[in-house]
């Protein structure tokens, strides 16, 4: 790994210029992204979906069992890989259920 030093201004110029560029695109998500994200799911969407926590989606993303995609710090997921999923994770669920029973 390298370490760089840079500048506090040189650093402020940078976040400025990230700034701008989130700023950009949440406004080109206005205008143009309603059309498509409505068919997308949130996580909380997922999670009453999947019968999940928060924490459970979290690690199915991590893992990489399910897709997703990232816009402004906010989570979605097409339908169509929740939906993949579903069988998956109904039998974690069920073999959490068969251990618990045979504590």
């Amino acid at each position: 790994m390298e370490i760089v030093n840079i500048s506090a201004e040189t650093f402020e110029k940078m976040l400025s210029k990230f700034e701008d560029f989130a700023s950009r695109m949440e406004y080109l998500l206005r205008l143009h992204g309603d059309r498509d994200l409505k068919e997308w799911l949130d996580n909380q969407e997922v999670c009453q979906l999947l019968n999940i926590s928060k924490r459970t989606l979290q690690t199915l993303r991590d893992n990489g069992t399910l897709a997703y995609t990232q816009i402004s710090h906010k989570m979605y997921y097409k339908p169509e890989d929740v939906e993949r999923i579903i069988p998956v994770v109904r039998e974690k669920q069920k073999q959490a259920n068969f251990k618990r029973k045979q504590i």
